[in-house]
């Protein structure tokens, strides 16, 4: 359990908040780059970190991302006209290009000294695997971008499905590295099978344990922490272990362990202190799936599973179309697809949750690192330290990966990746 005050400093991000501050630190994943593929098209309301921006891609194809409220009156950027290489507020005409140079004044006579002179303020920005990230921090020059160990090369195939959450980051983020979950709540997607390894088709995930107790281990590592959850394997279970190795890579990104076609990540970005946007993201791999085939897989496609601002139609109010009558005829949940069954859960908790008092067994190993890891990582930002992961030593991201499969027991899981690479898994 946490106190009041560590519930707080995880959870919350607005205003002044540490945790807010100590995400500002890092380059942010703010919205798709399909959210703002054309050029000349409608402004984006991008919504992050309890702040609010405006997105545009101008005609000659460069992102701007500014604040959304335009500096002479403060009406919203988001309903301008998208034209002739600059955001034009509706109000009075002034003209913001992807810097945030005002070039354009309708309403001010031409001897105006305002001419020339007014800035807005624009932020530094990046497309890469599939999103735009903008350096968001006002205090601090944006350090050069680094790639996300879900996209290691520009061209890394990388399929993208997106939700709008109406709950807090941090209960979002604890579903991403809870392994011992996913062996109840996910029972009908990731069925245990007389497999080499965790593999995939386009029906389920398959699984070589039939064990739903993991046993948890964690070790601290610079950008954040990485656990194994050690299960039986079906076979070889007196010498062997089924491993799976998640990584938590502070403050977004977590990687789930892979399946033989593909690798698996996700990113929670807070919109603010009781909303998120939660991406789910299949990447490399020998089969990949298509966003379309992600999406379709997942059941979060976009104007049948979600509306126009990526909520999804299964809701608290009723009931997230929960069917009962497929439960007596075997499915675990009644709900259909990994995400919308981890988004009961994060929303039936309530919007932020009252973590001083929950209970927890000792399944919950990794969920205990993480608040104690990302408290005690807000408290040193509040104190006036540096944020997590961006000191000495780091890690490049790109050389971080999750793993999963049947291992000796004698095998140390934290070698895995190191010297242990080679050891021959189970046969």
């Amino acid at each position: 359990m946490l106190t009041v005050e560590e519930n707080d400093l995880l959870t919350k991000v607005e205003g002044d908040a540490p945790m807010g501050e100590l995400m500002r630190q890092h380059w942010t994943p703010v919205c798709l780059i399909e959210e703002v593929a054309e050029p000349d098209g409608t402004p984006l309301r991008v919504e992050a970190i309890g702040r609010s921006y405006v997105c545009f891609r101008d005609t000659e194809g460069r992102i701007g991302l500014l604040d959304e409220l335009c500096p002479h009156r403060k009406a919203s950027l988001v309903f301008g006209r998208n034209e002739e290489c600059g955001l034009r507020c509706l109000y009075h005409g002034w003209k913001f290009d992807v810097d945030g140079n005002c070039v354009a004044m309708s309403s001010e006579p031409e001897e105006s000294p305002l001419h020339g002179k007014v800035k807005h303020r624009s932020y530094p920005v990046k497309e890469w695997g599939g999103f735009v990230w903008a350096w968001l921090d006002t205090e601090r020059d944006a350090p050069e971008f680094e790639a996300p160990a879900f996209a290691p090369e520009e061209n890394t195939r990388v399929s993208i499905l997106k939700i709008r959450i109406p709950a807090n980051w941090a209960q979002v983020t604890e579903g991403q590295i809870d392994s011992a979950h996913s062996s109840s709540l996910h029972s009908s997607d990731m069925k245990p099978a007389r497999v080499e390894g965790a593999s995939a088709d386009d029906k389920a995930w398959y699984r070589p344990s039939t064990d739903k107790s993991p046993k948890m281990q964690t070790q601290t590592t610079p950008y954040g922490f990485h656990y194994a959850a050690i299960r039986k394997p079906i076979k070889n279970a007196g010498t062997h272990n089924y491993l799976r190795i998640t990584e938590y890579i502070a403050p977004y990104t977590s990687l789930i362990p892979p399946n033989n076609n593909y690798n698996v990540a996700t990113v929670i970005v807070p919109i603010d202190d009781e909303t998120s946007h939660f991406h789910f993201i299949a990447w490399g791999g020998k089969a990949c799936p298509s966003t379309a085939e992600w999406r379709k897989f997942n059941h979060t496609e976009p104007g049948i599973d979600l509306d126009e601002k990526w909520c999804s139609k299964r809701t608290l109010e009723n009931n997230f179309l929960q069917d009962r009558q497929k439960m007596k005829l075997g499915n675990f949940t009644g709900v259909l697809g990994i995400p919308n069954q981890d988004i009961v859960m994060w929303v039936s908790m309530g919007a932020r949750v009252d973590r001083s008092t929950d209970l927890l067994g000792a399944s919950d190993l990794a969920i205990v690192e993480f608040r104690r890891l990302m408290s005690d990582a807000a408290r040193r930002v509040a104190e006036g330290g540096a944020a997590i992961g961006t000191e000495e030593p780091r890690v490049p991201h790109a050389t971080i990966s999750s793993k999963e499969g049947v291992y000796s027991k004698e095998i140390d899981w934290r070698n895995l990746g190191t010297t242990e690479e080679s050891i021959e898994a189970a046969e």
